[in-house]
């Protein structure tokens, strides 16, 4: 049997990213009852918040789902404890030290995934005894890699290199995208891009419509002197670029970035002056549509893809 179904007790193999602005109850428990695992992700939420929507998903779902935990968050006690108290029963942590909190959490009975760009990391996170990795290439959207490996490299050194089962990511938006993920040796596929664009994603209707919009090309990775991500092409990505191209320090970086620009871009739909984060299969994306029906569809076509297989690797049974 698939080792990523049987270890979150899920229907398929597919995994909704926990994306900061994108990714709340309403996404995470309409991906985990259509047989997926749904994410919320909390890089974006005060406390309260975050526990307000744990609330809600378990409200709406009685099927697991997780949170993703940027482990440089500068709240994450408050994080770590409301997701202990409110049972949550899977942590996808990611940005930081997997060995700061992976044995706290499996104290409390929780399943931990960690997010990884590198064979390096990938085999740091296994010795500090996470359950699973996700291998994410540098195709994703939001924050990546400093080493700029792709999904294609990435996933199978990866793999070769591990005991615990790897959760491909970046780069993936179709059925075709998780058949190469598992013949690379995947057991599993995280998506973010593609789920931004459905009705259940909280990011702003602008955001989704401007995904939708995306050609190839659209996106580029940028402030690799802080900390690497994918962006959107509009007049702050261009400010950032220019300020790359003429050498700027990293405090006159930061000082563009500022406070906020993530939310003014996804959750508020400042198109111009906003942080867009995407990844490069928004190129493929060619409608809103329903989380479930985005589930619905990979599974239609993966099926269709490996129909006469008789390699169980590829079964999702």
């Amino acid at each position: 049997m698939n080792r990523i179904k049987k270890l979150f007790g899920i229907q398929y193999p597919i995994v909704q990213a926990g994306m900061i602005w994108c990714s709340g109850w309403e996404l995470a428990s309409s991906v985990s009852n259509a047989g997926g695992l749904g994410i919320i992700g909390a890089g974006s939420m005060y406390p309260e918040v975050l526990r307000d929507q744990i609330l809600k998903c378990k409200a709406a779902t009685d099927r697991s789902f997780a949170v993703n935990v940027p482990l440089m968050y500068p709240s994450i006690e408050e994080h770590m404890a409301s997701i202990i108290e409110l049972g949550v029963p899977i942590v996808f942590s990611s940005a930081g030290n997997p060995n700061t909190w992976t044995s706290h959490l499996k104290s409390h009975g929780i399943l931990v995934v960690h997010v990884v760009s590198s064979v390096k990391f990938a085999l740091k996170a296994q010795s500090a005894g996470v359950d699973a990795v996700v291998a994410e290439g540098f195709e994703a959207g939001g924050h990546n890699g400093r080493e700029e490996t792709t999904t294609l490299c990435l996933v199978p050194s990866v793999v070769d290199a591990l005991q615990v089962p790897v959760i491909a990511a970046g780069g993936i938006g179709d059925a075709r995208a998780i058949l190469a993920a598992f013949s690379l040796g995947a057991e599993g596929v995280q998506i973010g891009s593609r789920f931004v664009a459905t009705p259940e994603s909280s990011a702003h209707q602008a955001f989704k419509d401007e995904v939708v919009a995306a050609g190839e090309g659209s996106t580029r990775l940028s402030l690799k002197a802080l900390t690497p991500v994918r962006l959107l092409e509009n007049a702050f990505s261009r400010e950032v670029l220019e300020a790359e191209n003429k050498g700027r320090s990293r405090d006159e970086l930061k000082a563009l970035l500022g406070r906020g620009r993530a939310k003014k871009g996804m959750f508020e739909g400042d198109l111009e002056d906003g942080e867009l984060e995407i990844g490069q299969v928004s190129s493929l994306i060619q409608t809103v549509k329903p989380a479930d029906q985005v589930v619905a569809d990979l599974v239609e076509g993966y099926n269709a893809l490996t129909h006469g297989m008789t390699d169980p690797h590829f079964s999702w049974m």
